[in-house]
């Protein structure tokens, strides 16, 4: 699987997010974490699906996911 920059839309104390990270750490790509609550913008497209996770082409993956599905998610959009 290729190396692939996520990013993580998340907010601090949101429980589901800290999840979403576990499994993150248990891909080899790299991420970057995005907290919605500094941009408004980004509280209301995100704000009732974080965690979000999304890849350098914009597509994304709304909680819930496994591990199994966000590797797909890695692996499809990295062909």
């Amino acid at each position: 699987m290729a190396d692939k920059n996520l990013l993580l839309y998340f907010t601090d104390g949101c429980h589901l997010c800290d999840d979403a990270v576990k499994l993150l750490q248990q891909t080899n790509c790299s991420y970057s974490k995005v907290d919605i609550i500094h941009d408004q913008r980004l509280v209301d497209l995100y704000g009732y699906s974080i965690p979000v996770i999304e890849d350098n082409n914009g597509n994304t993956i709304n909680w819930p996911f496994s591990l199994q599905e966000l590797n797909d998610f890695i692996h499809i959009h990295t062909q």
